[in-house]
Order: structure tokens, then C-alpha cells, then sequence
């Protein structure tokens, strides 16, 4: 499969990251053959299966499988010892960085200032949430989800915002991913029934993964569960903010989304 970047996506993504973080999937089975990189692309292995849709994630067969194949991303070791640290506010700051110092429309449009200083509350409250910081995919969409009814598992693809986060972050970002991009319906958001069911099975499979069992008790479950659902609050309003962020630079700059063959899987 080749992949050619789109026109001015390096100000949104860091691509040598997104090649460290592929490598690092594919050295531990997370990822396909990844062959050769080049300025503006890179070319690897094609992935067989089918890209899920909202109504195939809520189906227990399949998010047993997402979540362990997640869990199993998020116990991969950092190098030499090294304690990773959430990279969220790094590219956030590198994202407020490119916007406009001052707006048309002040009533509307909030100040730099004032988004720096939620996005220094949300900082807050998260780091308190005492979520794990590991390697994340942090944008575990449905059509990223590849899905082999033949081998009976699950793959992964794009990595573009892989790298160090909090584990309930991802998770919450995959729940969140239940209610749809193009066509939202939040009512579509996992409950909790689904969210406990889902989560204990995340947390059997990163247990075996770590060398502790699968035993997992009501209380682990909860624990993660108010982890999951208090980044997923605060993720809906960092994305809120991101977004304000991506909107302006898409007026500014008119990045285009990437050209890929992974479009016909559509």
C-alpha cells in the first residue's frame, strides 16, 4: 500500500514520529510490513479484512478482540528503563502555537489566552486521574480497525498521533469513536453495561500481557471505568478546543487529507 501525505499535514502531524511509533508496532506484531519511507509517503505492508463501521463495535465478538489487541499495544515496554510522559500537551501546544493571535470576531472566537488557560485546567485534571502513561494509538476510529473474519482477530492501522498518552485516554477516544465521524449520534456512546463488559476484557488481556493473570476484580473495573468516562468528559472539550484549532488552519493553510488506497476499503 502507498501512502503520499497531504499538502501541509507535517504542521498537524510529526511524521518521523509516526515512523518511530510503526516501527516500534511492527517489531511486536502491532503492525504490518512496513518496507520504505520516503519525503512525502511511505509504503507497507496491505492489510486483508474488513474496516468496521459503528454497528460492528458494540458487537462482543469484535470488542473483545479490539480490546485486547489494544491491551496488548499498551503493555509494549519503553527502551531502557526511559518513564514515558503524555506527548497530548506537547502537540497540543504545538497545534495553539499556529493559530492567530487575534480573531474578527472576538465573541465568538475565544483568545489564545483563554484556551491556553482551559487546556492548563484540563492539564491539571487529568494528570490527577492517576491513569498509567503508555504507548497509545489515540485515534482508534472505527475505519482504523481492520477486522479478519478468516483468522478470527483484529489490526490496527494509521498511526499518524501514535505515542505516549494516558491509557484512558485511548480508551475513551475509541468509546467516543462509537457515535460516528461524519454522521454523529451520541446515542450510539457505549453504556455502562457495554463499557464494564469491554473494559474487563481490556483489563484480562493487559494483566496476561503484563505476567499478573486474568483475574480481575469489580473494583479494577471500576477504577478504569471512572478513568475512562473522566477523560472522555474532559477529551470532548479538548477536542472542542482542537478543533476550533484545526478549523482555522484548515482556512489558513487548506490541508487536504491524505490520498490512500485504504479509501476503496471503504
Amino acid at each position: 500500500l502507498l501512502r503520499i501525505y497531504g499538502n501541509k499535514t507535517e504542521l498537524l502531524v510529526d511524521r518521523d514520529e509516526e515512523v518511530k511509533s510503526f516501527r516500534v508496532l511492527q517489531a511486536h506484531g502491532c503492525a504490518p510490513q512496513l518496507y520504505c519511507t520516503f519525503n512525502n509517503g511511505l509504503c507497507y505492508e496491505f492489510m486483508q479484512g474488513e474496516a468496521l463501521d459503528p454497528e460492528h463495535v458494540c458487537n462482543p465478538d469484535i470488542f473483545r478482540l479490539i480490546a485486547r489487541q489494544l491491551a496488548k499495544i499498551h503493555t509494549i515496554h519503553a527502551h531502557n528503563g526511559w518513564i514515558p510522559k503524555s506527548n497530548l500537551w506537547l502537540k497540543m501546544g504545538k497545534y495553539f502555537s499556529l493559530i492567530p493571535t487575534e480573531f474578527a470576531d472576538e465573541e465568538v472566537n475565544k483568545s489564545p489566552q483563554v484556551l491556553q488557560e482551559e487546556m492548563a485546567w484540563m492539564k491539571e485534571r487529568l494528570s490527577n486521574l492517576g491513569s498509567p502513561v503508555v504507548l497509545c494509538h489515540n485515534d482508534l476510529l472505527c475505519k482504523n480497525i481492520i477486522y479478519n473474519k478468516k483468522r478470527g482477530d483484529v489490526q490496527f492501522i494509521d498511526y499518524e498521533y501514535s505515542g505516549y498518552n494516558y491509557l484512558a485516554y485511548d480508551i475513551g477516544n475509541h468509546f467516543n469513536e462509537f457515535a460516528g465521524v461524519n454522521e454523529v449520534d451520541y446515542s450510539l456512546y457505549p453504556n455502562r453495561k457495554l463499557q464494564e463488559q469491554w473494559l474487563r476484557s481490556y483489563l484480562e488481556a493487559y494483566k496476561e500481557y503484563k505476567g499478573f493473570g486474568t483475574e480481575v476484580s469489580e473494583k479494577e473495573v471500576e477504577v478504569l471505568y471512572v478513568q475512562v468516562n473522566q477523560n472522555f468528559f474532559n477529551l470532548a472539550y479538548g477536542s472542542f478546543l482542537l478543533c476550533c484549532v484545526l478549523k482555522i488552519l484548515c482556512r489558513i493553510f487548506l490541508v487536504k487529507e491524505a490520498v490512500s488506497i485504504q479509501q476503496t476499503r471503504r
